[in-house]
């Protein structure tokens, strides 16, 4: 890394002429923030040290904006939607109770997910009020831990594919997540999917270019973006599913593979600033 400007480095992997270690704040390290030129905070950096760096710092690694202002998956609903991006309809309820008021039903089948949890985790395809019912009795039981939220979403017939997009600074890495039936819901690494780097470029590249804008308007500089694309379509167009800003690194070639993207991705920010 550069070595004329004071980079506070938080991130256990990245090495700069000033390296911190944790995420408890004090004195020591706020003065420390206030007298960067740069901070690098780490992929679970917590908000309230993102709140510090971002308050003293002008120049944060990554930009994580978005995942505090719109947090979890209720978060990234509204995101979309205040982006006018193209993503699968959306129906959001805070709580149970909010959904009992109306106790809206869409058509089966479609997709309950609790607002938080990755890999495929609290995310159910409902294709029966049996099922449905199981999901609400499935939301009260986490209310009592006090972790609220779910949605309703339209079911894209996704051909077992998603696409998943990595955005490492002004980097763009696609690759499929498959099944090897067509009709399998999860496409989820975790549950068995497969990498496909070759299927359908030209749809991957729209995806990629619906990102690019994306992240020019919402800052967004490391994360994983998940897509689908209703196949039954004759031109589909890339869907905004989900936003990983923790996310995987088999697609990449792995852990040394992605320190390699990310310290390159770190270099072209800083570059870009300085």
């Amino acid at each position: 890394m550069p070595n004329k400007l004071n980079i506070l480095s938080y991130h256990l992997l990245l090495e700069t002429n000033n390296n911190r270690f944790g995420n408890r704040l004090n004195d020591t390290e706020l003065a420390e923030i206030k007298k960067a030129d740069m901070v690098i905070v780490p992929q679970g950096c917590n908000k309230q040290l993102y709140d510090a760096v971002s308050l003293f710092c002008p120049h944060v690694f990554p930009n994580y904006d978005a995942l505090f202002h719109y947090p979890g998956k209720i978060g990234q609903a509204h995101l979309f939607q205040n982006y006018n991006v193209p993503h699968p309809a959306t129906q959001v309820f805070a709580d149970v109770s909010v959904w009992q008021r109306d106790k809206i039903i869409p058509s089966f089948p479609f997709v309950f997910k609790l607002s938080w949890g990755g890999e495929g985790r609290n995310v159910f395809l409902v294709e029966n009020e049996t099922a449905f019912e199981k999901c609400i009795d499935f939301a009260e039981k986490y209310e009592k831990e006090q972790r609220k939220g779910f949605l309703f979403q339209e079911y894209i017939p996704a051909n077992g594919r998603s696409l998943r997009v990595v955005v490492m600074a002004g980097t763009f890495i696609s690759y499929w997540r498959c099944q090897e039936g067509e009709d399998c819901f999860y496409t989820n690494l975790a549950r068995g999917a497969s990498i496909d780097y070759d299927f359908a470029p030209e749809l991957q590249q729209a995806a990629i270019r619906a990102l690019k804008k994306f992240c020019r308007e919402t800052k967004i500089n490391l994360a994983g973006f998940d897509f689908l694309f209703d196949f039954r379509e004759k031109t589909p167009v890339p869907l905004f599913l989900e936003i990983n800003y923790c996310f995987r690194s088999h697609g990449l070639g792995g852990p040394d593979a992605y320190l390699e993207l990310l310290t390159l991705a770190v270099q072209e920010w800083i570059a870009s600033l300085s």
